[in-house]
């Protein structure tokens, strides 16, 4: 179980960060903050993780936050067990209005709406196979909310996961988190 709820939870957070096709959007660090809900199994999955990090030994977890920087992105938790991830945007991304690709668990989207100030997407996944909807309600090029319902299975039984997000620009600086490749 927890492998799968893992995968899922990577795949979820990879779509809620780098999903989001900007309507106008600033380079620079972008950091997001998410929480998972909606289905009792994977928040006491997420709540076992959380302290399975805290316990790890610090060379342990300096590896796992290694393996993120060379993937663009560095990852933590907040208080009341919100994830963050903060992402790197160049001029580049930002002038082509788009984040970096979404590569966890072979996903594909399709954006069904968009507007001046939200837009709506559907998307399918693979690797846990998995599907859902999102919408993103931009604030200006500084910042944006977003709403994810996501169907999966696990062990023959439908799950539904929610997720709430909010992310914002935080300085033309990205620091030491390197731009996605």
């Amino acid at each position: 179980m927890r492998l799968a709820v893992q995968t899922l939870v990577a795949a979820a957070l990879s779509l809620a960060v780098l999903g989001a096709h900007a309507q106008s959007m600033r380079p620079g660090l972008w950091e997001f903050r998410s929480k998972l809900g909606g289905n009792p199994e994977m928040e006491a999955a997420m709540a076992q993780m959380e302290q399975q990090m805290a316990a790890m030994p610090p060379e342990q977890r300096r590896m796992m936050q290694d393996m993120l920087a060379k993937q663009g992105m560095s990852m933590g938790q907040a208080a009341g067990g919100m994830s963050v991830v903060r992402v790197c945007i160049t001029p580049e991304m930002a002038a082509r209005q788009e984040m970096p690709a979404q590569t966890e668990g072979e996903c594909s989207q399709t954006i069904v709406s968009r507007s001046a100030s939200t837009m709506k997407m559907r998307f399918t996944c693979k690797n846990p196979a998995s599907s859902g909807e999102a919408t993103y309600t931009f604030t200006g090029d500084t910042g944006y909310t977003m709403k994810m319902v996501m169907q999966s299975a696990h062990e023959g039984r439908p799950q539904q996961v929610t997720m709430d997000g909010q992310s914002k620009w935080l300085s033309r600086d990205c620091g030491d988190v390197k731009p996605v490749k």
